[in-house]
């Protein structure tokens, strides 16, 4: 067989594997619009949400740029002049609006916006971000290591200053983590700044170290290398399932939570594609998909109880301001840095 005749055929073939694609429904590669999407999404989620959307829209393709909330923000700050994302779904919102004030972010209103919970809606009209599940503080406390160093389990926030806790209690830096930053912004908040910053100084003394992922106290805690580990709920309801001997303790208190949203960023050059994600990811569908994970998501009755999780837990949540934490975070941190910074786990 000649070299023309063997092209011949493998042109031929890969044709008709286009075109038997192309009528399953499966758009070829080359025939998707590939979205960079931005996000601080668990890496174990990423997967289940890309395969769900893309079957949902054959002709869009999710390439993820992932890191922690803090990063993902400066990222998208830096790169105002030039943008590289079309869309960032999966961030803080007290961090999108930072990023909104910069007039970085297209607003857009999904078909159902009206379906979703009002907290989770930018208030502005369109939106410039749409809020699609909450995620809540969470105490992760190693039973074994507490009884090993009578270290009791606590009940409240300001139990942490016992100093049984000494070096046992770990928790997230809240310029690099949005779980840390929502632990920061829920203290000054509930309790006032003057007995939010005392609250913190006397927490402060038993740290350990801050780590710069909001998922690593929890599983610290459940390797037993501290007592107590500051999360978020369903990462450490993940743990106790694996097998972890951790209680999971949620104060009912100054119950901190914030949201992750999903926006279209300013300057794509591929709008219709983001629209689709972005109508996706506020569509009931997405919904049931965020509520195998999430105790409280945008659209009501779509979340499942995890397990470990109190019945009650959306009623506990504290009422938060989100603008208020977005406009004072700079000026936050700043003073959290000079107060605590000392004890940051280096950046890998």
């Amino acid at each position: 067989m000649t070299n023309i005749s063997m092209a011949r055929r493998r042109f031929v073939a890969t044709a008709a594997a286009t075109a038997a694609g192309s009528l399953a429904g499966t758009a070829p590669a080359w025939a998707r619009t590939a979205l960079t999407v931005y996000t601080a999404y668990e890496n174990d989620d990423l997967s289940a949400y890309k395969k769900a959307f893309e079957a949902a829209q054959p002709d869009v393709s999710i390439n993820w740029v992932r890191d922690s909330t803090g990063v993902v923000a400066a990222k998208l700050l830096a790169e105002k002049d030039n943008p590289r994302a079309d869309v960032v779904w999966g961030l803080a919102v007290t961090n999108l609006d930072l990023v909104k004030a910069q007039g970085l972010l297209l607003p857009y209103a999904p078909p159902n916006l009206d379906k979703l919970l009002p907290a989770f809606r930018d208030p502005a009209q369109p939106p410039a971000w749409v809020g699609n599940n909450a995620w809540v503080c969470a105490m992760a406390y190693n039973e074994v290591e507490g009884k090993k160093r009578n270290a009791p389990k606590p009940a409240t926030w300001t139990d942490l200053v016992n100093p049984a806790y000494r070096g046992q209690i770990v928790m997230p830096h809240p310029a690099s983590s949005g779980t840390g930053f929502m632990y920061v912004s829920a203290w000054l908040q509930f309790y006032g700044e003057e007995k939010g910053w005392k609250l913190m100084d006397g927490l402060h003394e038993n740290i350990s170290r801050y780590t710069h992922s909001g998922s690593a106290p929890a599983v610290i805690a459940a390797r037993g290398e501290a007592v107590v580990g500051l999360a978020f709920e369903f990462r450490a309801s993940r743990l106790k399932q694996e097998g972890a001997p951790i209680d999971i303790v949620m104060p009912k208190e100054a119950l901190g939570w914030d949201m992750n949203a999903v926006a279209i960023v300013k300057g794509t050059k591929k709008l219709e594609a983001a629209r689709k994600l972005v109508d996706w990811a506020s569509s009931a569908e997405a919904m049931r998909l965020y509520g195998k994970t999430r105790s409280v998501v945008a659209m009501p009755g779509m979340a499942q109880p995890l397990p470990f999780m109190p019945a009650d837990l959306p009623e506990r949540l504290m009422k938060q301001d989100f603008a208020w934490a977005s406009a004072n975070r700079e000026r936050i941190l700043a003073e959290w840095e000079k107060r605590y910074g000392g004890k940051a786990e280096p950046r890998k």
